[in-house]
């Protein structure tokens, strides 16, 4: 059972109070919780989720078509498309621990579902569509403005960390570099992976994961702050 007080805990988290304590709730269930709690499925938050991708992407487009007046319709969206994909969101999430306060049946819970990318990032948007029905569309804009369109330079670096260190080492640089897989640790249902970045036999960043190719991406997001440190220049958002 989600206690008012955890609730209360994320309302503060996030800087929003919500009105209809219901809707959050309903945001923060996962259709496994219902089923094993043999609740109505609407009480699930997919429905918030639906809700919520609309809101996000209609404040993402019209924050970079104000943002960027003189980029092409076609690279604003692949700039909406990376800034509301699922490893974007679940970044985001992360940021505000929303995992932590996710309902989940035991089943989802004991294989790793609170650390899934596709479950945080649903969940993410879910509560994007409660704050929208509590609050309409002002909170909803205040909300994804603080948490998911803040620091947009440095997230699309993360989020493009792959190809642009690809782009800067073989590009610019006209050098090798591979990830090495270091490390896999845990159980079969919810292993860590370690893989490191390297360029001609000099570690440049290392990078722990789920699966291997969010390792791979924490690696080469090392990676990248490494080189920029050290004076290089690659693609900015």
């Amino acid at each position: 059972m989600l206690q008012n007080s955890t609730m209360e805990e994320l309302e503060q988290r996030i800087g929003y109070v919500f009105r209809d304590k219901q809707l959050l709730r309903q945001a923060l269930t996962h259709s496994s919780f219902t089923n094993e709690q043999r609740i109505n499925k609407a009480q699930d938050y997919e429905r918030l989720e639906f809700l919520g991708d609309a809101v996000l992407e209609l404040v993402s487009s019209e924050y970079l078509f104000q943002q960027y007046p003189r980029v092409p319709e076609g690279e604003l969206t692949k700039r909406r498309a990376s800034v509301v994909c699922e490893p974007s969101l679940a970044f985001c999430a992360r940021d505000i621990d929303l995992g932590k306060y996710m309902r989940l049946g035991k089943g989802e819970e004991a294989t790793g579902g609170r650390k899934r990318d596709s479950i945080i990032a649903d969940v993410m948007e879910a509560v994007i569509g409660a704050i929208y029905l509590d609050g309409g569309m002002e909170p909803a804009r205040k909300h994804i403005m603080k948490y998911i369109l803040s620091d947009l330079e440095d997230k699309q670096l993360f989020f493009d960390s792959k190809s642009n260190l690809q782009e800067l080492i073989q590009g610019k640089l006209k050098k090798e570099f591979s990830y090495i897989l270091i490390e896999e640790s845990g159980p079969e249902h919810d292993k860590t992976f370690l893989v490191e970045v390297r360029m001609e036999g000099e570690c440049l960043g290392k990078g722990t994961g789920r699966t291997k190719k969010a390792a791979e991406q924490q690696a080469a997001y090392a990676a990248l702050l490494l080189l920029r440190e050290k004076g290089y220049v690659f693609k900015k958002y």
